[in-house]
């Protein structure tokens, strides 16, 4: 990928996570961070509602569908592996439970949550 395409591309992704954390705040989500990278993955959005942690990964692309399939088991189990690292530092948030979401994003459609989108 030329360096335009991929600074296009970290544009439209940075815009996507901005539009998610609106979208969260609005349902109520607090949000605790955003693009939190560890040696061992990155988390685009931590957020917290009542009793759930939720840790959310935000795809934007042409469609849904190509949204929701840009979610691989590969990408999943970095999630994972960061949000034990992330919860590990923080004893407070040791004791919710954990949900992985993902929120869709696609031109010119509201976003669609996709709650509980995958399990460890």
């Amino acid at each position: 990928m030329a360096r335009a395409e991929r600074q296009a591309a970290q544009r439209r992704g940075r815009f996507a996570e901005t539009m998610a954390v609106w979208w969260l705040r609005l349902r109520f989500y607090r949000i605790l961070a955003r693009d939190w990278r560890s040696p061992v993955g990155e988390l685009d959005i931590v957020a917290r509602r009542g009793h759930i942690l939720a840790i959310i990964e935000v795809k934007h692309r042409a469609d849904f569908v190509q949204a929701a399939e840009a979610v691989s088991m590969r990408q999943r189990k970095r999630i994972l592996r960061a949000t034990e690292q992330f919860v590990a530092g923080r004893a407070g948030l040791q004791r919710l439970d954990w949900r992985f979401d993902v929120l869709l994003l696609a031109p010119g459609r509201f976003p669609r949550h996709w709650l509980d989108a995958f399990r460890p």
